[in-house]
């Protein structure tokens, strides 16, 4: 066995169809576009969204809903994940540095401690914004709370 001799395994490979070239292919005519109509044509080419002059799907449905452009998105975390990080690094104080290094937000996130587990520790935490029950908590357990 070489170079020479190299086939694909049988039945691997399949010829192209090879379309308008005359009737005796087959293929021919036509050239499987059928008969007649746009789609027959050549530089054919439909509107997103056309269906054939029906009223189009983006049409039929009504418009609902809109954009809040004073939509604040705040990175949830909970006062579960602030313990587990302050027992497994031995730290006090909690701030946004602290959680970028820590893999929680990236550097452009804004932050809110939320109030889901329970918090022993007494922490210092910085962050943008408080639930009402994370606060209390966090006070509960001796700690302070410092809104960026």
């Amino acid at each position: 066995m070489n170079l020479s001799n190299l086939k694909p395994a049988e039945g691997s490979t399949k010829t192209r169809k090879r379309i308008g070239r005359g009737t005796g292919s087959g293929l021919g005519g036509t050239s499987t576009r059928g008969h007649k109509g746009a789609k027959s044509r050549s530089g054919y080419k439909t509107k997103i969204g056309f269906e054939g002059g029906q009223m189009p799907l983006q049409r039929r449905l009504p418009k609902f809903g809109f954009k809040n452009i004073n939509h604040v998105e705040y990175k949830a975390i909970n006062l579960d994940a602030l313990q587990e990080l302050a027992t497994a690094n031995n730290l006090t104080k909690i701030n946004l540095e602290v959680l970028i290094n820590a893999g929680f937000i990236s550097s452009k996130q804004l932050v809110k401690i939320l109030g889901k587990g329970a918090i022993t520790a007494k922490l210092e935490v910085e962050a943008n914004a408080f639930s009402k029950t994370a606060e209390a908590a966090i006070v509960a357990a001796g700690g302070t709370v410092v809104k960026i």
